[in-house]
């Protein structure tokens, strides 16, 4: 509102006021119980140099303002940010309990930013009387009675991510002192996900975007742009949350339809998104003003409960407007979003094994608070509106039964378990260039280029954009396939995870363009100019950027803005791990001969051979002896002349992930209700043994080493268990590494 109402000193002591009686009157029933005030409560600092309130916005003083929100039953949360300002750096105040230091003496020499905007000077917590500072400020907090905290241009992320800011010591700092007195503490904003496991060691929340404010003043508080673009970070970020920290998807600004910018359908959908993400429902509107819909949404019980159940929903798949979203909650059922992001009504099923169940489910829609039947496989929303979604819970019914991923937050580890880290294998395909001729009647045919570097174009699903990013395309500039993403704004990034074993970075070179910052699994390659001088002409599909000869496996690029007027992204080329030998072929028809392709994975592992989307008939076009492949020659005479692709499909770990360890001893467990359970992974030639244990008592050491990796297999399986809550624990016991990929059990009931 303090951005919507276009008056910076928007947030009075009245205003306040009048936002917590609304609250209390309209939402507090339903668990709304944070008044958090924003930037602009303060414009001085006290004799000991810590932010004092504006005595022009609280004449009473703030602490007035505070004991009323106490007074209704809420919490009140306040706002800082990095560094300390020139002018308390130049005054040198003396801190508070703290004999001999001055605010002067802590800022780090020399000189150096701390923030975002260029506020103030960054601290050097290496001095013991920085952490005096911060200790002072906080306990003036509490001595006011504030309970939250939001802490703005918080680096990594904030625009920057090349670390020439860095304000990780400041949140050490910040949440050592607030902990003390048990105040929320919230990051902001777009925080970098390769620091995630580091916002969650020091923080309750943490926002994962750019402001959802459209910043169109007295017009909207959003557009539904801003809500879109939340879908992919929820997918990057959904993992991270739970327990102890929550992803901060930035003010939910659904509660009145005059100023949210939204449509009653894109209100609901946002909701919904906030819901199944666990995320914190910071409620952007006027209070004073809500709309019965808003109000609605905002206290619905069985949506608000999705929300305070912790469990953040992940995707199926991002690659089409036709969402699915599913959480596996504690009690066994499942939170199922249908989101159609597309620009017409649309048709969404939810195939149950996709969401990891097999068998029938009951269905209830939680914003109508309607059963609406049993369904033995699937669901099908009809005619969800543009921008609209479908919330359901999906209870399995008796004998179905129920897979959790390594990543789902029911699954619990003890030790030193880490994700994938190059340990796991993921589903991929690769394909054989056949070059197809008949020598009786023209050439003898020659071997085709090699089909192991694929090319991803800008607009595939898999790319995350973050920022403010937009699409060119017809350029006639002679681009890969005519069109280019684009930015303008320094920090924008995207963010690609490949599999394979190498990279290109391909972009134009003009003279509107500057320097990105090229980040591979979390650390800073280099820093690559995309510029041109001017006057000089525009080069198109420059690879600026490359790398080779990685370990077969996931990988994530991400490039961020750093200077000049754009920064374009034409394509990406991966290299895939080299799994066949050869990747070419020559066929002959004037010579007709089965063609014979070597395996450099499992035989096992082959999933299928397709062409053009058409599966090849095992056993009749191919067949697999061991790890070698053979076409046969009466399928290969068939084909037209020229150059065929064959894509072989190979089968990887559950959603190409695993948990690992190397540490004797660690394990990993599950809690669940039924009457069977399997665990399902990999074997492995660096594997050993590994015991299983069912409600504490060891029940088999079970052998996982093999010759070859082989996914999916199912290593433990009981089952005739009494019908009721159990336990499985796995522990490492032998070998060099144990990876977890699955748990699977049967419900009873």
């Amino acid at each position: 509102m303090q951005v919507y109402s276009g008056n910076p000193k928007w947030i009075t002591a009245d205003q306040i006021v009048a936002q917590s009686d609304a609250m209390h009157a309209k939402l507090q029933k339903a668990g709304y119980d944070y008044i958090n005030v924003d930037s602009g409560w303060t414009d001085h600092v006290d004799a000991n140099g810590r932010p004092a309130p504006s005595d022009a916005l609280y004449p009473q003083g703030l602490k007035a303002v505070i004991d009323h929100v106490h007074a209704n039953g809420q919490k009140f949360g306040l706002y800082l940010i990095p560094g300390i300002s020139p002018d308390v750096y130049n005054k040198a105040y003396p801190i508070e309990g703290a004999p001999g230091c001055t605010t002067k003496s802590i800022v780090k020499q020399p000189l150096q930013q701390a923030d975002y905007w260029k506020i103030g000077y960054r601290i050097d917590f290496g001095n013991p009387c920085a952490q005096k500072y911060v200790d002072s400020v906080v306990d003036q907090l509490a001595a006011w009675g504030v309970n939250f905290l939001k802490f703005d241009s918080v680096t990594p992320g904030s625009g920057v991510s090349d670390l020439s800011l860095d304000a990780r010591d400041d949140v050490a700092a910040w949440s050592k002192a607030l902990k003390k007195h048990g105040i929320w503490f919230e990051l902001s904003w777009a925080l970098d996900i390769n620091y995630a496991d580091t916002w969650k060691q020091y923080a309750n929340g943490w926002r994962v975007e750019w402001d959802v404010e459209c910043y169109c003043a007295g017009v909207a508080l959003t557009q539904w742009d801003n809500i879109a673009r939340l879908f992919p970070r929820a997918a990057d970020w959904w993992r991270y949350a739970g327990p102890g920290g929550w992803n901060d998807f930035d003010s939910l600004d659904v509660g009145n339809g005059s100023m949210d910018g939204l449509t009653r359908d894109e209100r609901r959908t946002a909701t919904t998104l906030w819901a199944i993400s666990a995320a914190p429902m910071y409620v952007g509107n006027d209070l004073t003003k809500l709309d019965q819909f808003g109000v609605d949404l905002l206290t619905n019980r069985e949506v608000v409960a999705v929300n305070q159940a912790g469990t953040p929903a992940q995707p199926v798949s991002t690659s089409t407007d036709k969402q699915v979203w599913y959480a596996p909650n504690a009690d066994g059922s499942y939170t199922v979003a249908l989101f159609n992001l597309g620009r017409t009504d649309a048709d969404i099923t939810a195939n149950w094994s996709d969401l990891g169940l097999n068998g029938a489910a009951t269905v209830r829609d939680l914003w109508a608070g309607k059963d609406l039947g049993r369904f033995d496989a699937q669901f099908t929303g009809r005619s969800i509106p543009i921008h609209g979604v479908r919330l359901l819970r999906v209870t399995p019914q008796k004998n179905s039964t129920v897979a959790l991923n390594d990543d789902a937050q029911r699954v619990t580890y003890s030790g030193t378990w880490k994700r994938n880290g190059g340990l796991e294998d993921p589903a991929t395909a690769q394909p054989l260039q056949v070059a197809v001729g008949d020598s009786s009647t023209g050439p003898v045919p020659t071997p085709p280029a090699s089909g192991r570097v694929v090319a991803v174009n800008d607009g595939d699903a898999g790319i995350s954009y973050s920022g403010g990013w937009g699409q060119s395309g017809g350029r006639g500039f002679g681009d890969y396939k005519d069109d280019v993403h684009y930015a303008e704004t320094d920090g924008s990034s995207f963010q690609y995870t490949f599999s394979g074993t190498g990279i290109d970075y391909v972009t134009e070179l003009d003279e509107s363009q500057g320097d990105v910052d090229v980040y591979l699994d979390g650390q800073l390659q280099k820093t690559v100019s995309t510029g041109r001088d001017a006057g000089q002409p525009r080069l198109v599909q420059q690879a600026v950027w490359s790398v080779s000869g990685l370990s077969n496996g996931s990988h994530t690029l991400r490039v961020v803005k750093k200077s000049g007027g754009y920064m374009l992204l034409d394509k990406l080329d991966v290299t895939l791990a080299s799994l066949l030998k050869p990747d070419t072929a020559v066929f002959d028809k004037a010579k007709p001969a089965d063609v014979s392709v070597g395996l450099l994975r499992d035989g096992g592992e082959l999933a299928g051979i397709t062409r053009d989307g058409t599966a090849l008939k095992r056993g009749t076009d191919y067949v697999v002896s061991g790890s070698t492949v053979t076409i046969r020659a009466g399928y290969l005479a068939g084909l037209a002349a020229g150059t065929a692709s064959l894509s072989f499909a190979f089968g990887g770990d559950a959603h190409d992930d695993v948990h690992a360890t190397t540490k004797n001893g660690d394990s990993v467990s599950l809690t669940f209700r039924g009457t069977g359970i399997s665990w399902i992974g990999p074997t492995a030639p660096d594997q050993g043994t590994a015991g299983v244990s069912l409600d504490g008592k060891l029940v088999k050491s079970v052998n996982v080493h093999s010759d070859a990796r082989r996914t999916g297999q199912t290593l433990f399986s009981v089952d005739g268990l009494r019908d009721g809550e159990h336990r499985i624990t796995v522990t490492k016991a032998s070998g060099d590494v144990l990876r977890h990929d699955l748990f699977q059990y049967t419900v009873k009931k």
